[in-house]
């Protein structure tokens, strides 16, 4: 289970995510010890109980209709997780759903010769592509993968600020 979701949520966030995996999300609200309410919403479920929404399906069902302001964006393993042809769509779908809300972006940089992905290598160099005409772009952090990606090879994890321009 993330811890992301319920620290968040501890410190008074509303906290609202997109997840493919519906055993991933019962599991998290499982761990967490709630149960929420979940209603169809469109083409998506969604799971929500006190300040957390979660939607399964497809992140380009949701619209920036559906789920009101969004004050920030913290991505710590969507876009790592597309194959690099879904990364523009995505980064561009983001932007549109927060009116370029601040994003906190978590992403890995390695040689992708080593291990076929996800989680996909996301050097600066794509970052800087994806959402470079649409935000200032800011290192936080770099630091090696303890151990390795998956074990398997060496790997930087990337901490990325982008703010509207």
């Amino acid at each position: 289970m993330t811890r992301d979701i319920p620290w968040l949520h501890a410190q008074g966030y509303r906290v609202v995510g997109a997840e493919l995996s519906q055993q991933g999300v019962e599991a998290l609200f499982q761990q967490m010890g709630v149960t929420p309410d979940v209603a169809e919403v469109g083409a998506m479920t969604r799971y929500r109980f006190e300040g957390i929404e979660i939607f399964v399906g497809d992140v380009f069902d949701l619209s920036a209709e559906g789920l009101g302001p969004i004050d920030a964006i913290y991505d710590r393993a969507a876009l790592v997780a597309l194959p690099d042809e879904m990364r523009r769509r995505y980064a561009g779908h983001l932007a549109t759903l927060s009116d370029t809300a601040p994003q906190l972006v978590i992403t890995f940089e390695y040689d992708q010769s080593a291990m076929k992905g996800p989680p996909f290598s996301v050097p600066r160099a794509e970052v800087e592509r994806l959402y470079g005409a649409a935000y200032q772009i800011t290192s936080l952090s770099s630091v090696p993968v303890e151990g390795g990606l998956k074990g398997k090879c060496p790997a930087m994890e990337e901490v990325w600020v982008l703010r509207a321009v």
